[in-house]
């Protein structure tokens, strides 16, 4: 192995995220387009005098997106280094910051019966908590990473990967939800493909979503890394297949 292609790969390994910002990565994947659009949806059931709570909110990139009135709109995160950076930016804006512990990254601190929407972006949920802290008529709407995102990548590097969230599917999502009495209004599926242009990219990917790359590091991935970067020399990308499903409900 070369030295200096050693350390690159190691300096991809180490150079982290803030918020869900992935322009690290620009112009060295892609990712096929869903046939839904996630801000589009949102903004089409939205209106400006909702009570708002995004749950897992990150940086609150997707949130600021919404252009909701700051007094009407609250979030959820539980990883610290997006609680600080919130701090510093939509809180100072006059939105509410739940800051939560990772052990309960579900949980909705706010009165029960007092919201008309709750968002929800690739963030762990509870129905129940849901169905309480929504007003009667109020909405639930999410996008979820499905159990089987990149396994065949996730495969590759740690041959005894299991998924790390097996239930969270939009059968079983669709399911419990009915069982709390929500009006399914949209549940959708799709398993787009993510290509990959260099091996720094993937380094980079894997590094920083652990749950789905457990144990990986450049030095204990070194042979399959190796495969990767010789796949991608002689044919120009690799490929996996993400997981994906939006739903929209109401509470009835």
């Amino acid at each position: 192995m070369n030295k200096e292609k050693l350390n690159l790969w190691h300096q991809e390994e180490q150079y982290g995220i803030t918020g869900w910002d992935f322009s690290h990565l620009d112009g060295r994947w892609q990712n096929e387009l869903l046939s839904w659009n996630y801000r589009k949806l949102v903004l089409s059931y939205l209106k400006s005098d909702m009570q708002l709570l995004d749950m897992g909110t990150g940086g609150g990139e997707l949130l600021k997106t919404f252009h909701h009135p700051s007094n009407r709109t609250q979030v959820t995160e539980a990883w610290q280094p997006n609680i600080n950076l919130l701090k510093h930016t939509i809180a100072k804006q006059g939105i509410k910051v739940h800051a939560l512990s990772a052990k309960y990254e579900d949980a909705l601190p706010v009165k029960n019966g007092s919201l008309n929407m709750i968002t929800n972006s690739h963030a762990a949920f509870n129905p129940k908590l849901i169905k309480d802290k929504l007003k009667t008529g109020g909405y639930f709407i999410s996008q979820q990473v499905g159990a089987l995102n990149n396994y065949s990548l996730s495969r590759f590097f740690n041959s005894a990967y299991v998924p790390a969230y097996p239930d969270n599917t939009l059968l079983k999502t669709v399911a419990d939800f009915q069982n709390f009495g929500f009006e399914i209004l949209l549940a959708k599926e799709a398993q787009p493909s993510m290509t990959f242009f260099d091996i720094g990219a993937i380094i980079y990917y894997a590094s920083i979503i652990p749950w789905e790359f457990p144990d990986f590091s450049v030095d204990h991935c070194l042979s399959q890394l190796t495969q990767l970067d010789q796949l991608i020399q002689n044919g120009g990308s690799v490929n996996t297949k993400e997981d994906r499903f939006i739903l929209v409900t109401r509470k009835m």
